[in-house]
């Protein structure tokens, strides 16, 4: 069954980020030739408005075949027959799309089960923040001059900073803001630096606004999680052998699911809902990366066009798109082994 539900989220997620294609394609008077789920071989098709509407055999990725790739395609209603901004907004639509799914299901989590604010709920002896005067009931508001909303951000910001020196905490009391600087401290027990406060386990209730505002953190918060990972692959902190594919996902789906099911539909549909945040959020921010192929990439090049009002060569774009696909099947490979040697 988890199975199921991990290909199920795969498809609505990616399914969302085509649809974003198609709608601007649709909208900028584009010829969409087919739309699929899937890939390989056609399981059923049905074509309307001029359009076919495929499902394919492999249950992974997608397609809004507009004949972007066809240069040499200049008719009326052809991908290449539009202006730069309007191809520049089709291309950025599906990662667009992507973040407006994972906003929509944030807020709905966050109307469901509430946020979990930034409240200090103990401050451990031993650490420099007990020391600096932090009580039980202080509100976190920054972090090194970074805005704090949620919790969860004290603890991504602890984690990707464990070995600061020193951090500058921004809090409220009774309304009034104060600011320590503490010192990460990694006592014995500690896997890392810990900056010596604890946040509450228990959620805060939202109303409608709120639902929306912290959903908007929420967001911000896993697309920032994106980020500092990338990073941290770039700097070498963490190693590809940690990378998760479609394979490590739907077993990390499955899991979940087990682990919930026990508890109710209802813990396992909050638990989706999170992880449809997570994929979604993840996949917009990967499609914006200017790597070839992807639809940042083919930003760059649209960009590039808007800028010298002349397009780049199409010979040498799709030469530079060719090997990036390669890059990316490579480290498909790469990924995909992982995965299975993780699961085994």
């Amino acid at each position: 069954m988890g199975i199921i539900l991990a290909i199920l989220l795969f498809s609505v997620v990616i399914i969302f980020h085509e649809l974003g294609h198609f709608t601007l394609a649709k909208l900028n008077g584009i010829r969409v030739d087919e739309f699929s789920l899937g890939l390989g071989p056609t399981i059923i098709g049905k074509e309307f408005g001029g359009t076919k509407f495929s499902l394919k055999l492999l249950p992974f990725g997608g397609a809004c075949m507009m004949g972007e790739d066809d240069a040499d395609d200049l008719s009326e209603g052809s991908f290449n027959s539009k202006s730069v901004w309007a191809r520049i907004s089709v291309i950025a639509a599906g990662p667009v799309f992507n973040f407006i799914m994972a906003l929509i299901f944030s807020v709905i989590l966050v109307a469901w089960i509430g946020y979990d604010a930034p409240v200090v709920q103990g401050v451990d002896a031993g650490y420099s923040a007990m020391e600096q005067g932090l009580q039980e009931g202080d509100v976190i508001t920054g972090l090194n001059g970074k805005d704090i909303h949620l919790w969860r951000e004290v603890s991504l910001f602890n984690m990707m900073n464990s070995d600061a020196d020193s951090v500058e905490v921004t809090y409220e009391r009774d309304g009034q803001e104060y600011t320590a600087t503490i010192v990460p401290r990694q006592l014995e027990g500690d896997s890392m630096k810990r900056l010596g406060i604890r946040g509450s386990t228990a959620n805060t209730k939202a109303g409608l606004v709120d639902s929306v505002k912290y959903g908007a953190y929420t967001l911000r918060y896993w697309v920032n999680y994106a980020f500092d990972c990338l990073r941290m692959l770039v700097t070498g902190q963490i190693g590809i052998k940690q990378m998760s594919g479609p394979v490590g996902i739907v077993n990390f789906v499955d899991d979940t699911y087990k682990q919930a099911a026990p508890s109710g539909a209802v813990t396992v549909i909050l638990n989706l809902l999170n992880i449809a945040i997570l994929l979604s959020a993840n996949l917009g921010v990967m499609n914006l990366l200017p790597i070839p192929a992807l639809d940042g990439g083919r930003l760059v090049f649209l960009i590039v066009e808007a800028v010298r009002r002349k397009r780049v060569p199409p010979e040498k774009e799709g030469m530079v798109h060719f090997a990036g696909f390669a890059l990316l099947m490579v480290l498909m490979v790469v990924v995909l082994f992982n995965d299975i040697r993780n699961i085994f």
